[in-house]
């Protein structure tokens, strides 16, 4: 019960924060998708060597305390958007010869970049992983991740077009230098340094608890807990920079973060695991709380 328990907070979670009010239908719809491809991903490579359902379940309860980003609906666009890729692209390991599925998912992500440009500084190194993790990069995916990534723009391109103005365009791209130094985190509030807090608690529970034990997972499991660990600490790393993109970032942090917790509170059972187990529940509960009760339109 698990799994429904947790969807029926989440939804009393943006009920709270004014889903009905404010009329997040669209954010909503892409909250649910994400969280049904999270089980999807689960689901289809395996990410738990039992039957569990705490990927999704840790991802429902680590983007409900960040519920102060539900307004977002480019955010929730880019989340599916890196879902989806993960979901498709990770069918394509040790099949260097897997142009199809790579065009697939990167078109995915180029739909993401194309409401978070900024997501295109990730494409290199998922180009990296793929070489090193998923052992599929060859110049014949390669370059289906090029056309993939491209082809939502070409869509795009083809209506501006139509409309004889590219100025769309051009303002698109000129986010892409959009840095802010030196970083005052006095502006940033409770609310987004306790979210980061818990990510980052979490980040580092979950990879020193998979390094100590992946020797139990198979060598394919391995490789894509590496990607999550990297890309994890990418994001982290950037929003800590870079916190005027936390509406994304954490997004993705949140992401790859899930199911690296949820190997921890799902494979292990002593009495100090116990313990934090406990202790992730009641700390992530209070921050839904405080968060929610700052973030709601109807207090």
């Amino acid at each position: 019960m698990a799994l429904p328990a947790c969807a029926v907070l989440a939804t009393l979670v943006w009920l709270l924060c004014g889903l009905a009010s404010q009329h997040w239908w669209i954010q909503f719809l892409c909250f649910g998708v994400t969280a049904y491809l999270m089980v999807l991903l689960n689901n289809m490579h395996v990410l738990i060597r039992i039957y569990s359902r705490m990927v999704s379940c840790v991802f429902l309860l680590l983007a409900c305390s960040a519920c102060f980003l539900f307004p977002s609906i480019r955010g929730g666009i880019m989340q599916v958007s890196v879902v989806a890729f993960y979901l498709i692209l990770f069918h394509t390991y040790q099949d260097r010869q897997a142009a199809g599925l790579t065009f697939y998912a990167f078109a995915c992500l180029g739909v993401g970049t194309m409401v978070y440009v900024q997501l295109l500084y990730f494409v290199p190194f998922f180009w990296l992983l793929m070489a090193t993790n998923l052992l599929s990069l060859s110049w014949r995916t390669w370059g289906a991740s090029l056309v993939g990534l491209l082809l939502p723009y070409w869509f795009g391109c083809t209506w501006l077009v139509w409309q004889n103005d590219f100025t769309m365009l051009t303002d698109h791209f000129s986010h892409l230098d959009d840095f802010q130094f030196p970083v005052n985190y006095a502006r940033l509030g409770i609310r987004f340094m306790s979210v980061i807090g818990l990510l980052i608690v979490c980040t580092i529970t979950g990879i020193v608890h998979y390094l100590n034990k992946s020797y139990n997972d198979k060598i394919r499991l391995r490789m894509l807990y590496g990607i999550f660990v990297w890309i994890d600490l990418l994001a982290l790393a950037a929003v800590c920079v870079q916190p005027q993109h936390q509406d994304m970032l954490l997004r993705l942090a949140i992401v790859n973060t899930a199911p690296l917790l949820a190997h921890f509170l799902a494979l292990t059972s002593t009495k100090i695991t116990d313990a934090a187990f406990r202790l992730f529940v009641a700390a992530t509960l209070l921050i839904i709380a405080y968060n929610v009760w700052t973030s709601s339109y109807l207090f």
